[in-house]
């Protein structure tokens, strides 16, 4: 299964050549959380489990569920390699299309791994997976579908991994007992370098992922990080507000010249194009780069730009 992720700017310097790339070809916040210096200690120090602690309290407001159902990982990634080796053997059913890290991971790890259309073609599956909202179309599914999505299945796993401007969407505070919630950090805070993640589950699940994951999975400047971003409710407000006036924005712009809009959350849309590879290789001569997708010559996904001198250049490229 090919494994193809954005932010493969090493890939488009080699067909484009250097300059100053604006990187829109994935879903993290450009306008990231202002780190603040941090303690000595949080880089000279093994992670403590009271730093642990002070994270998974502020998660657990932020996700609106128990603090015993939320478990700090090195990235969503992180579960998503290590869930398929924990949980036994069997048909996996994988929304589709969407993150391919899922199916590729479930196949890896064993799995009989079956692609999805809607969530009706799912029930029976021994292991059900969807990503709510969806990446790349940004489809999504309420709290109440997906519960009963896991009643007819033997494991359900929602990968909310760009759901915290949406927390109507989140399955946390209601979670059944054979769910699993993934949630990102580093995509909304736009920290993604921290490599920060969560997995939300039923305390005897987050136990044999712990031990899984080995002492020490998240470091310290992460767990530090992490609390205070994680405390800012005033900047996260304000993230949304932004978000969900700029990804209009940014559909405005893309139909202005010519292409589809298809969908897409507060992070990124999704577009339609004549050609997505011309269309691609016409934003990266402007040293901007997007997300094509293996499996469609016509869509193209743009990350949301984060100030005035990138939305210009985007529009510019846009209209030249």
């Amino acid at each position: 299964m090919q494994r193809d992720h954005g932010g493969d700017l090493d890939r488009a310097r080699r067909e484009f050549g250097a300059g100053d790339w604006i990187d829109l070809s994935t879903g993290i916040n450009r306008r990231p959380w202002p780190v603040p210096a941090l303690p000595p200690k949080a880089f000279t120090a093994l992670p403590t489990a009271e730093a642990e602690s002070a994270l998974v309290e502020v998660a657990a407001r932020w996700f609106g569920c128990p603090a015993s159902h939320v478990l700090p990982m090195a990235g969503a990634s992180a579960a998503i390699q290590l869930l398929p080796r924990l949980l036994p053997r069997g048909r996996a059913a994988v929304l589709s299309p969407s993150y391919n890290e899922h199916g590729a991971s479930l196949a890896a790890a064993g799995w009989q791994v079956t692609p999805a259309p809607d969530l009706a073609a799912m029930e029976g599956a021994d292991l059900a997976v969807v990503v709510n909202p969806n990446n790349p179309d940004g489809r999504e599914w309420p709290p109440a579908r997906l519960a009963a999505l896991a009643a007819g299945v033997g494991t359900l796993v929602v990968d909310e991994s760009f759901a915290d401007p949406r927390p109507d969407l989140s399955l946390a505070p209601a979670l059944p007992a054979n769910a699993v919630v993934l949630r990102s950090f580093g995509k909304f805070w736009g920290l993604a370098g921290l490599r920060l993640g969560f997995a939300l589950a039923r305390p005897e699940l987050l136990a044999r992922l712990r031990e899984a994951q080995g002492p020490w999975a998240v470091g310290g400047p992460a767990l530090e990080i992490g609390a205070q971003a994680m405390a800012d409710a005033a900047w996260a407000d304000g993230e949304i507000v932004y978000h969900s006036e700029a990804s209009l924005r940014l559909d405005r712009l893309a139909t202005g010249a010519g292409w589809q809009a298809l969908g897409g959350t507060h992070l990124f849309r999704l577009y339609g194009t004549p050609d997505a590879g011309a269309a691609q290789a016409r934003l990266a001569r402007a040293r901007i780069w997007t997300r094509r997708f293996p499996y469609s010559r016509t869509w193209l996904r743009l990350g949301i730009p984060g100030d005035r001198g990138e939305w210009d250049r985007l529009a510019a490229a846009l209209q030249g």
